[in-house]
């Protein structure tokens, strides 16, 4: 199978900068008659909205050209599916759904961010159950959710077999936002997770369900609660997304997004580094107007091409793999994924009945944009 060297532009930060080309939904978890967690005096589902709120307000302010779309702007009850669904339709490039922990014990404290996995499952099988409980909140949920029960381990096999093509996208704007809680804003850092959450199954971009602390903490209750530390974690959430974006925008030499709180367009060095490594070792390069025009134009001269991501492996498939299913495809690779696709094509149209046929076999096959 022949390796390509194409330059891949995937959903985040690396589209043109046109108006709303970019879109972020905001997922306030719970709402309406499912409160989620509740502390002495807060509930979850208010604290849940408040920071989604905060955090639209100040990415409209400094990301003009960012389109912010909530799932849920009041009190409202919103079922898991549809969440996905509105992500989905808004064809989102982010989706950040945004909760409140808690715990039997008063001590547990600080802030983790998910994304979907199944790596030590057992031991986030509780978050996830509690999470994905909400929907038995629905008249005839098993039938929406396919016969699946938030309450029955044997359902979240099922999550094992399917592929995340998001995974890695997902995992770097993670780890931004930890880093970006923990150290600006001191909170207690538990790290990076995978769980089996079904809104993130569902959702078809780069995802994280995000834990901004916990309520049944007396100390964090009492501060979520107040209006310094929704304006404070919102601009820790902005802040994770402007250096993800950019991070990812390094990645092709195509910027994407500026904020107006800084006139100047940085990229970071286009060497490959570990998600993990921090901000801090990063090469920065401020890019004159001039370098910035060129390398536009540049980009411009590329030709597109279209094609169908079917699946994603940590390690290169053998041409009779079973994931693979037969399909004639070839794979570019990012980092320590291999992309597999098929059917490129400068024409989307033809890249989409392409992608409606592969449905068959690929349920979750999704449309991938490419220049060379």
């Amino acid at each position: 199978m022949r390796k390509n060297h194409f330059f891949l532009i995937i959903a985040l930060g690396l589209l043109p900068m046109v108006a709303n080309a970019y879109t972020v939904v905001l997922d306030a978890g719970h709402g309406g008659k499912d409160p989620g967690a509740v502390g002495k005096f807060a509930k979850e589902k208010d604290l849940n909205l408040s920071l989604a709120l905060e955090v639209g307000k100040q990415m409209k302010e400094q990301f003009p050209d960012v389109k912010v779309v909530y799932t849920r702007s009041t009190d409202v009850f919103i079922p898991l599916q549809e969440r996905a669904n509105i992500a989905n339709k808004s064809n989102a490039d982010l989706f950040i759904s945004i909760h409140t922990n808690s715990a039997e014990k008063k001590e547990p404290c600080g802030v983790e961010t998910f994304i979907l996995g199944t790596d030590k499952m057992e031991a986030n099988l509780d978050v996830a159950m509690r999470e994905n409980a909400v929907m038995k909140l629905e008249s005839d949920y098993k039938t929406t959710y396919q016969g699946f029960d938030p309450n029955s381990i044997d359902s979240y096999i099922m999550f094992e077999l399917m592929q995340n093509n998001y995974m890695d996208q997902s995992l770097q704007f993670a780890t931004q936002v930890q880093n970006h809680f923990v150290g600006h804003l001191n909170r207690s850092d538990r790290g990076v997770r995978q769980a089996a959450f079904w809104v993130l199954l569902k959702t078809a971009c780069p995802s994280i369900l995000f834990e901004m602390g916990f309520i049944s903490n007396p100390a964090e209750e009492k501060y979520l609660s107040s209006d310094t530390a929704m304006t404070q974690m919102a601009d820790a959430l902005v802040k994770a997304f402007a250096a993800y974006t950019h991070r990812q925008a390094a990645k092709s030499e195509v910027l994407v997004i500026e904020s107006t709180k800084n006139q100047q367009l940085e990229s970071t060095s286009t060497r490959k580094r570990d998600v993990n490594e921090s901000d801090s070792s990063a090469t920065n390069t401020v890019l004159k107007a001039d370098t910035v025009q060129k390398k536009k134009v540049e980009a411009k001269e590329k030709t597109k091409y279209y094609a169908v991501q079917i699946c994603a492996s940590k390690k290169p498939l053998e041409k009779n793999d079973p994931k693979l299913k037969g399909t004639e495809c070839e794979y570019l690779q990012l980092g320590e994924w291999y992309k597999y696709y098929t059917a490129a094509n400068t024409d989307r149209k033809k890249a989409e009945e392409a992608q409606k046929k592969l449905k068959a076999a690929f349920p979750d096959c999704w449309i991938i944009t490419f220049e060379k």
